[in-house]
């Protein structure tokens, strides 16, 4: 069984970019930082997409045209914080019915400086297989890595503005 502690894996980083900047990268080029290797489609993975808006789909395209939902935007606050339904289960196929949260926060520390923090919580869910599921979501295959690149597009483009 899951402890408390690890419950949520949450990450933090500061960026070297302004909060919007921040914010765009995360959610407008998704597809800039998301490994190409992490897709659950049949097909390999083209594009991944997320709709920027309360309610929008999260989701893969694959490179023979498929799409394969991931989750949705449960709050949009440009630029400030995203929730997004992570609906994808332990045996890494998407389920409607199966909620987890991913959300993420961007704090303005200064003109071209951001706290970021990103929770993704109610790791429980994943019953069983929910250690192995946190481990797998914090190590760097999954948010850490992740969120390196996301930085990494963030502040590049932000010295190249």
């Amino acid at each position: 069984m899951i402890g408390k502690i690890n419950d949520v894996v949450r990450k933090e980083l500061m960026i070297n970019a302004s909060q919007r900047r921040a914010f765009q990268a995360f959610t407008e080029q998704m597809d800039l930082w998301w490994p190409r290797e992490h897709h659950i489609g049949k097909s390999e993975l083209k594009e991944a997409v997320l709709e920027t808006k309360p309610g929008g789909r999260w989701y893969e395209v694959g490179v023979d045209g498929s799409e394969c939902n991931w989750g949705k935007v449960l709050v949009w606050n440009p630029p400030r914080k995203l929730v997004l339904a992570w609906q994808i289960t332990a045996e890494w196929q998407y389920d409607p019915n199966f909620v987890t949260e991913v959300e993420v926060n961007f704090i303005e520390k200064g003109p071209k400086l951001t706290s970021f923090t990103l929770e993704h919580r109610n790791i429980e869910k994943f019953g069983a297989q929910a250690q192995e599921i946190w481990s797998a979501f914090d190590s760097e295959g999954g948010w850490t890595g992740m969120l390196k690149s996301f930085a990494a597009i963030a502040e590049t483009e932000a010295t190249a503005a």
